[in-house]
C-alpha cells in the first residue's frame, strides 16, 4: 500500500502525540476491566465483557490511526511573512459588513478534528485564501456558489486549546 505525505502544522503534530500518548495512559485500565470482565464468566450474554472489549479495540484502532498520522504527516515550515498558509491565524470578513468577520487557523487535513477554529487547506475557503496576503480578496467556490471573502489579519497561529 502507497501512503502520500501531508503537510501538518507543527501544533498538529504535537497534539497528535499527545494525543496517542492519552490513548496509552487509557489502555492499562481498559485491558484490566477486559479481564476482570472476562473472570465473571460466559462472555456471550456479558454485556461488561462486550462493551468492554469493543471500547479496548476502539482504543487500539484509534492508536494505529494516530501513529499514521503521525508517520505520513510531513510538518511544515511556518514563517512570519503574512501570507495565508498552514500555521497561520487568519482574520476574513464575508461581506462589506464590518461584523462578518471569523478567524480560522489555517491547517492540514488531518487537523480538521483538533478545533473548531480549524479550517483545512482543502476546504473550499481554505484553498481560497491559501497564499493570500491581508487586503485581498478571494472568490471561494462553494457547493452552494461563489462568494467572496476579504483577508482583514494573517499571524501565526498558537497552540491548539
Amino acid at each position: 500500500m502507497n501512503m502520500e505525505y501531508f503537510d501538518i502544522t507543527p501544533q498538529g503534530m504535537v497534539w497528535l502525540k499527545a494525543e496517542i500518548e492519552r490513548c496509552k495512559a487509557k489502555r492499562p485500565a481498559l485491558i484490566k476491566r477486559v479481564a476482570a470482565a472476562a473472570a465473571l464468566g460466559d462472555r456471550s450474554e456479558n454485556a461488561e465483557y462486550t462493551e468492554s472489549k469493543r471500547e479496548l479495540r476502539h482504543l487500539e484502532s484509534r492508536m494505529r490511526y494516530l501513529d499514521k498520522e503521525t508517520r505520513y504527516g510531513e510538518q511544515v515550515t511556518v514563517a512570519d511573512d503574512g501570507v495565508a498558509t498552514l500555521g497561520k491565524t487568519v482574520t476574513v470578513r464575508f461581506s462589506d459588513e464590518a461584523d462578518d468577520v471569523d478567524t480560522y487557523n489555517l491547517v492540514g487535513p488531518a487537523e480538521a478534528e483538533i478545533s473548531e477554529a480549524n479550517l483545512t487547506s482543502v476546504s473550499p475557503l481554505g484553498a481560497a485564501i491559501m497564499g493570500h496576503k491581508v487586503g485581498d480578496t478571494c472568490a471561494v467556490a462553494a457547493p452552494a456558489g461563489t462568494y467572496s471573502v476579504t483577508i482583514e489579519q494573517v499571524q501565526l497561529m498558537g497552540d491548539f486549546e
